[in-house]
């Protein structure tokens, strides 16, 4: 039977970390997000393709997904605090090192690999540790802590601009590696909960000192994370298996939109100034979806699974809305749909992954899930560009999105079902079995 899930602080130092958890996603994510200034620069420079040069950003997002379950073992066997802490001097190193700019290859192996390594260090471990720290208010907590993605890019876009026509694109690059070392400071921050008393299997013993009423934990009580070992069984668990699943049907859609949202404006005779303004009107509005949908999970009214399926079916609405858009405004209207509800879904997700699994298992589950899922970003822009060739119109990619979303919205049904069947099979199981005999002391007599 699953662990039952901590009692977390759910507040106090717990909003440290999730500030914290912020940070680290507006300088991990967001850096990798709008890394995209750089292409042409970098492209120049070289003198390369553009198939080459964007194989810089393939490798960044290949190793932060291939990274995520090192991450999270290292987080079962030391802290989050060091996970972190060594991502943010992986990524400053990757950064750093790529100011030499040497040939593509170096590229490939400092901005590429390195600046992944170190995203996938902090990402990783900075947002599961939110879910550590909280219970109750969970999915807020998640919410807050993904939103600093969606802060963060609206303002580097033209910040990393301005610096790379102020001190070129190495310049650039070693300066915002330098910012980037504030991950560390962010990752001290991370304290690791103070007892393993969190874990229902855990039996702690606590001593009150003398004098001042406090209790000290017993010397070889450890953090929750020390005497855990990363669970690869967790491929086993059939309730694991749909929502990575669907966390795969997920992903090769979510990758498609920005990719083909300024393609299919410039077919419809957009300007590129108006253009540009799409894509600030999805970062605001996805940043208003985290924090709203964040704000909702927690008053607990709905089922966050229950939640979950629903956003998903609505990004899946919008994504076939879209492609009708024949003018800006009626473009900007369906992005913004689009964007909103897409963070709602970003919002909760993994607050959706703690529960299915349970907290005892959560770091193990987050590493696996994003590895999996990794494959659905692989092959989702691929296969959106392939239907874009073969029907001749951006609209096909948006609907071939849409589609995946409903399929992914199925495995979410199927989940909550079967986690009821067995809830309910649970409950049968522990029910007190009634004496037949019409009076109590008859009964002891029985069993004497």
């Amino acid at each position: 039977m699953q662990a039952k899930d901590s009692n977390p602080p759910d507040g106090g130092y717990g909003w440290i970390v999730v500030v914290s958890a912020f940070m680290v996603m507006g300088l991990t994510v967001a850096v990798l997000k709008t890394f995209g200034l750089f292409f042409v620069e970098i492209q120049q420079h070289f003198d390369e393709l553009a198939s080459t040069t964007s194989w810089i950003t393939s490798v960044t997002i290949a190793v932060f997904h291939l990274g995520a379950p090192v991450a999270s073992s290292l987080c079962v066997q030391y802290t989050h605090r060091t996970v972190v802490i060594t991502g943010g001097l992986l990524a400053f190193s990757g950064m750093a090192l790529g100011f030499f700019g040497l040939n593509m290859v170096w590229m490939y192996a400092t901005t590429g690999f390195l600046q992944g390594l170190g995203i996938s260090f902090s990402w990783t471990p900075a947002i599961s540790i939110v879910s550590h720290y909280f219970s109750k208010k969970r999915a807020l907590a998640n919410a807050i802590a993904s939103a600093g993605e969606c802060a963060f890019a609206f303002t580097f876009g033209p910040f990393f601009q301005w610096l790379i026509s102020q001190y070129g694109w190495k310049g650039a690059l070693l300066i915002i590696g330098g910012i980037q070392l504030n991950i560390c400071v962010c990752g001290v921050l991370m304290r690791p909960l103070a007892s393993n008393c969190l874990l229902e299997s855990s039996h702690c013993e606590t001593e009150t000192l003398p004098g001042n009423g406090a209790s000290r934990i017993d010397k070889e009580d450890k953090s929750p994370i020390m005497h855990k070992t990363f669970n690869w069984m967790l491929v086993r668990r059939p309730e694991f298996v749909l929502y990575a699943i669907f966390g795969i049907l997920a992903a090769m859609s979510f990758f498609v939109p920005p990719l083909f949202l300024v393609p299919l404006s410039y077919s419809l005779g957009i300007d590129e100034s108006w253009t540009a303004s799409l894509l600030s009107i999805l970062a605001m509005v996805d940043f208003g979806g985290r924090l709203l949908c964040g704000w909702y999970a927690n008053l607990h009214v709905t089922k966050t699974i229950h939640l979950l399926a629903m956003t998903i079916t609505l990004i899946s609405t919008s994504l076939m809305l879209l492609p009708l858009a024949n003018n800006y405004l009626s473009l900007a209207i369906f992005t913004g749909f689009y964007g909103f509800f897409f963070g709602t879904t970003v919002a909760i997700h993994i607050t959706v992954l703690a529960d299915v699994v349970g907290m005892p298992e959560f770091d193990s589950a987050l590493g696996l899930f994003m590895l999996i899922r990794s494959t659905g970003g692989f092959v989702g822009p691929p296969l959106a560009g392939l239907i874009v060739d073969m029907a001749g119109d951006y609209r096909a990619g948006f609907y071939m999105a849409g589609a995946a979303l409903v399929l992914s919205a199925g495995f979410l049904v199927i989940l909550d079902r079967l986690q009821e069947r067995k809830k309910r099979g649970n409950q049968t199981r522990t029910k007190p079995e009634k004496s037949t005999l019409p009076y109590p002391s008859l009964h002891l007599l029985k069993n004497q």
